[in-house]
């Protein structure tokens, strides 16, 4: 019986030309003006679903963008794996920031990618990732090695918030009924160190705006005598922490989880390097809320980002203005117990206090999601344990994610399902950011260790 290993090795060439071929989609979400792109996108999973061996694949309409649906049953008495994915991207920008086009897929080498990566927008969040799926379950079909009954549901618009989602599952849920659910949206601590993420943090974004007069002023007639929007909302940004980088939005932190120092004396066991992480970053120093380390910091405790800020004038040369608004975008990430919504009401609250005379403030909250923890005692996680085993030689380490994946809180509401969380990432693959990367080693290791994953729960669940 022909390994894992082996047809990849047959197939690697092919496996990296077709991820090069839908990495040069542009499939941006957020942008309505590439739609037909983010269309197109959908098409191409849909015939790669078919010929990897689903014997069922469609493309479902939402409100929104489409989502793909693939099935493979062989037996229904043996267990279901819902495999969940997006194929849309983060825009590109700052384009003059990427060494090479975003949509125009290069392979080089780099320090941690010894056998090179693949640089372009998606290859990893989530294109790669996802992808890795769709060639496992091509190996596990064409050598006859599907064990159970496969499932797919790949979405077109995670990176705006998954809009219709929820839409989507509430819709279908006996179609989408399974035992477990699998996702690669995360990452790992190394490559020679594997590791499982069991806790996602959940996320508020809101738009925040600042008018004041009634339209731009020559700042020399008015200024001083008018409030300035800009001024007023630098002011307003710069309380919502206080010295110790403590959130001040008031009831923020009720509901927070506070792990033992046993539980975090164990978050202090996965390898860390200050020196390195700080070198990586080109920063002198790290930052953050008093008392915790920086792996606590951006996993186990919430935060509160300003993600852009804009108003006035920002053109080339000068132009005296007092602007008549000023704008912030804000994100929160949020540890689990913290109800996204209620940390969004006491956002607004909060923010709109702080107005002072002369200026009005709107809050608009745009998207959000609750935050996850899975268990490491039930048998998907151990099925996912023993996987990893089987291809890196060592047992994983559990792992907190500070990132968001909102639909995981969803799936388990709706549909009673735990979600095992199977990243093959580096942290240095410049998610969301210019040059964007995954490993060529990360993507072929993770079509190897996914079937195992699908051996040991079929196994297990006997």
């Amino acid at each position: 019986m022909k390994s894992a290993k082996e047809y990849i090795s047959e197939h690697k060439d092919r496996f990296l030309n077709e991820l090069v071929e839908l990495l040069k989609i542009p499939s941006i979400s957020a942008d309505s003006k590439y739609k037909d792109e983010v269309i197109k996108t959908s098409e191409v999973i849909k015939k790669s679903l078919e010929k990897a061996g689903c014997d069922h694949v469609e493309i479902c309409e939402t409100p929104g963008y489409p989502i793909v649906y693939g099935e493979k049953i062989i037996d229904k008495n043996l267990p279901t794996v819902l495999v969940y994915g997006h194929y849309d991207v983060q825009p590109p920008d700052p384009i003059n920031l990427w060494d090479s086009p975003p949509f125009e897929p290069v392979i080089k080498k780099t320090e941690l990618h010894p056998e090179g990566a693949i640089f372009a927008r998606g290859s990893c969040d989530d294109k790669g990732q996802m992808y890795m799926h769709v060639k496992a379950m091509e190996f596990m079909t064409a050598t006859n090695q599907l064990p159970c009954n496969v499932k797919f549901m790949i979405e077109g618009e995670e990176e705006v918030g998954s809009v219709n989602l929820a839409w989507y599952v509430e819709r279908n849920q006996e179609k989408l009924a399974n035992d477990v659910i699998l996702i690669s949206d995360t990452g790992m601590i190394a490559n020679n160190i594997p590791s499982i993420t069991t806790g996602l943090r959940g996320l508020s974004y809101v738009e925040v705006e600042v008018t004041g007069p009634n339209r731009d002023l020559h700042s020399g007639l008015y200024g001083g005598a008018v409030a300035n929007p800009i001024n007023v909302l630098a002011k307003m940004i710069a309380s919502l922490h206080d010295e110790n980088n403590h959130i001040t939005v008031k009831g923020f932190y009720d509901k927070v989880e506070e792990l033992t120092k046993a539980e975090r004396e164990k978050m202090g066991e996965a390898p860390f390097n200050l020196e390195k992480y700080k070198k990586a970053l080109d920063i002198d120093a790290v930052y953050g809320e008093k008392g915790y380390t920086t792996n606590e910091r951006n996993s186990i405790r919430p935060t509160l980002d300003v993600n852009g800020i804009w108003g006035g004038y920002i053109g080339e040369g000068a132009k005296t203005v007092i602007a008549s608004q000023a704008f912030a975008k804000i994100s929160m990430r949020l540890v689990p117990h913290q109800d996204w919504k209620e940390i969004t009401q006491l956002f607004k609250t909060h923010f709109e206090s702080l107005a002072p005379a002369g200026v009005t403030v709107k809050v608009t909250p745009h998207h959000g999601g609750q935050g996850y923890v899975t268990p490491i005692d039930n048998i998907a996680y151990k099925a996912a344990e023993k996987a990893y085993e089987s291809t890196f030689g060592k047992t994983p380490i559990p792992q907190r994610s500070g990132g968001s994946i909102p639909i995981v809180s969803l799936f388990e509401k709706e549909l009673k399902s735990k979600t095992i969380l199977m990243g093959f990432g580096l942290d240095s693959d410049a998610i969301h950011s210019p040059n964007e990367h995954f490993g060529v080693w990360n993507y072929l290791k993770g079509i190897e260790t996914i079937p195992q994953f699908f051996h040991h729960f079929t196994q297990m669940s006997k």
